[in-house]
């Protein structure tokens, strides 16, 4: 195999060995020309166990839901019908030129346990949460919630296959998830209290969609599920690479930055207007655009996310972007702020809790590190 361009340090580039194979893994940014990405699957799609790490992310209303449907089902047609529309979306991105691989079913229902706890799984419809590429390294994050301990299970045939073919594989340290992991006096503080966060630092915890990626400028938030010692976990294991910057946003309700910023190529910033009213200085002379007012109707259910998802879009590169068919406004916007808008239908999977980057992995983009700021 021919060498290829590895980048690193202050020194700027070096040439790897040229017996070395090219790593099928290689991601740096949000906007680089995607090449291959996983898209998740809701096969098997179930109410995960209840916890008290899920009251002060989910819809109000969804709350006795999750407490008494606990280890069953989704109901079978939104299952299908969101199935449908991961199936419309993979040959999109197929039709886009890039290559696009699909997790393995494992039992969600099944009940498994630890030393302390039991629980059931959900799904692996979110490759986002569960997987974070930094460059060349794929990294299993040690996710807060119980439910989704085993996740990355799903993963597993291509993370080994990935490693076989060149790329790092690291994760993070498995937690325990004991009762003091999570703050057992919890309440929601409302939306003009002070931020109050369910996770404690017991134990390094994070989900990957709490940081999106800038080169070597890292984005970063603390949230429901990503505490201090998890970003200071990751900021170790990088190196001096990296830059992570962690940043606080108007937000009580905080899991996963990819609703709320989102870096969408070199100078250009999509915002949530309520949750970032002032755009922190790391972004000035960036063009930013206020994500406009979702349209998702009221009848429609959303059982994990608010309709803010509707600014969950997945970049091909630095022009052309998926957005939700139905969502005119954004697609409108997205026109106005001088990119190329694929429409498909997502819905049905927004009913899930993610939109289009929660449901990517983007694997390989082509691209170096660099620094943008």
């Amino acid at each position: 195999m021919k060498p290829y361009l590895e980048t690193s340090g202050a020194s700027g580039a070096h040439t790897a060995p040229a017996d070395r194979p090219a790593s099928p893994v290689s991601s740096y940014t949000e906007w680089d020309p995607l090449e291959e990405v996983i898209v998740g699957i809701v096969d098997g799609a179930s109410f995960p166990t209840w916890h008290m790490a899920l009251p002060p992310v989910l819809p109000a209303g969804m709350h006795e839901t999750f407490r008494t449907r606990a280890g069953q089902p989704f109901p079978a047609e939104q299952v299908a019908a969101a199935s449908a529309e991961l199936e419309e979306f993979a040959h999109i991105l197929e039709a886009e030129g890039v290559k696009v691989r699909r997790p393995e079913p494992i039992p969600q229902r099944r009940e498994y346990s630890t030393l302390d706890w039991s629980s059931t799984g959900m799904y692996a419809a979110m490759p986002r949460d569960a997987l974070l590429v930094i460059g060349e390294d794929i990294i299993e994050c040690p996710m807060a919630w119980r439910s989704r301990y085993y996740e990355s299970l799903a993963y597993r045939p291509l993370l080994k296959e990935y490693f076989h073919g060149g790329a790092k594989w690291s994760a993070g340290p498995k937690p325990e998830l004991t009762d003091a992991q999570f703050d057992q006096e919890w309440t929601d503080p409302g939306e003009d209290g002070p931020q109050r966060l369910v996770v404690t630092e017991f134990e390094p915890t994070f989900d990957a969609a709490d940081f999106t990626r800038c080169g070597r400028d890292i984005i970063a938030q603390k949230s429901h599920v990503t505490n201090d010692f998890g970003i200071e976990w990751l900021r170790r294991h990088l190196g001096d690479d990296y830059r992570i910057h962690v940043f606080e946003f108007n937000d009580q309700h905080p899991m996963h930055i990819d609703a709320t910023l989102v870096p969408m190529a070199p100078g250009k910033l999509l915002i949530h207007p309520e949750r970032v009213p002032e755009v922190p200085a790391l972004f000035k002379g960036w063009d930013v655009m206020a994500a406009p007012a979702p349209v998702i109707p009221d009848s429609h259910p959303l059982y994990m996310t608010s309709k803010s998802i509707n600014m969950n879009i997945l970049m091909l590169d630095e022009q052309r972007v998926i957005v939700e068919r139905q969502d005119q406004p954004m697609i409108d916007a997205m026109k106005k702020f001088g990119f190329t808008p694929i429409p498909c239908n997502f819905r049905n999977f927004n009913s899930f809790g993610g939109s289009f980057h929660c449901a990517t992995l983007d694997v390989r983009r082509r691209g170096t590190l660099q620094s943008y700021f």
